[in-house]
């Protein structure tokens, strides 16, 4: 019985990977390009004028938080879209007759969403290179902060392909909510330059605590503890994924 979950697993995952890669024009392209250009204009153009930001150039501090920007749309955007696209060609419901758990069904998408993340991220950093040269403070805090931070967002991504009704409610989500909290979660600037009420504001986006711990990977700087970014990330993981769970499992918004 484990090896044909396995095999369920297994080909769940490649046909993932081969939806992005298939298309990669579409999926690994832009999100390269829309980074090229941030790099260009606040790192060289606007960098410069800034000077240092926590005893580093302008350049090397967006970077990490660039990387991190990337890696979060990368594999929302593939699960919620994924899914929903087989939710909508009534393919979904083929996978809730199989003889596959549920368990199995979700991490089939999320290895499609962290793939497609981890190589969007790896393009980005090889694009940083042109601009700044690399620095590690500690690869073991970079990879675990990449794995969870993608593993979150592929889950919240199947939430919204879940009770996504129409291909416009895929793209509301990232447009009114995720990029906003993106932009204020410290990608461009360290929240303690803010006032104190807007730190304790600030405190309340998740995604400041991805992005401060992804960042102390690369400089060893960070806002908020790391154990807190950590802890952080593992709640809302174990969050989502019940909740996930929980809907496929009932065949909530997914069975006609």
């Amino acid at each position: 019985m484990f090896n044909l979950y396995m095999t369920a697993l297994k080909s769940l995952a490649v046909k993932e990977t081969n939806r992005y890669l298939r298309i990669w024009v579409q999926t690994l392209v832009p999100p390269v390009i829309t980074t090229s250009l941030y790099f260009v204009i606040f790192g060289n153009l606007i960098g410069g004028r800034i000077g240092e930001m926590e005893g580093f150039s302008y350049m090397e501090f967006i970077v990490p938080g660039l990387i991190m920007m990337s890696v979060i749309t990368s594999s929302y955007s593939n699960v919620s879209s994924s899914f929903f696209s087989q939710k909508f060609q009534k393919n979904i419901e083929e996978l809730l007759i199989a003889p596959v758990p549920t368990h199995i069904i979700m991490w089939g998408f999320v290895i499609g969403g962290l793939g497609r993340s981890i190589l969007v991220g790896t393009l980005v950093t090889i694009i940083s290179l042109f601009f700044v040269p690399l620095q590690v403070y500690s690869w073991v805090i970079i990879i675990l902060t990449l794995l969870m931070t993608s593993i979150l967002f592929s889950l919240a991504g199947l939430l919204n392909g879940i009770f996504a009704q129409s291909f416009d409610d895929v793209s509301i989500v990232p447009t009114f909510v995720l990029q906003p909290l993106t932009y204020l979660g410290g990608v461009f600037y360290s929240i303690s330059m803010l006032p104190p009420f807007w730190q304790g504001v600030s405190r309340v986006n998740p995604i400041v605590y991805m992005i401060s711990g992804f960042r102390f990977g690369f400089l060893g700087i960070i806002d908020v503890p790391i154990l807190l970014s950590m802890g952080i990330l593992i709640v809302f993981i174990i969050a989502l994924y019940s909740v996930d769970w929980y809907l496929i499992e009932k065949g909530r918004g997914l069975r006609s």
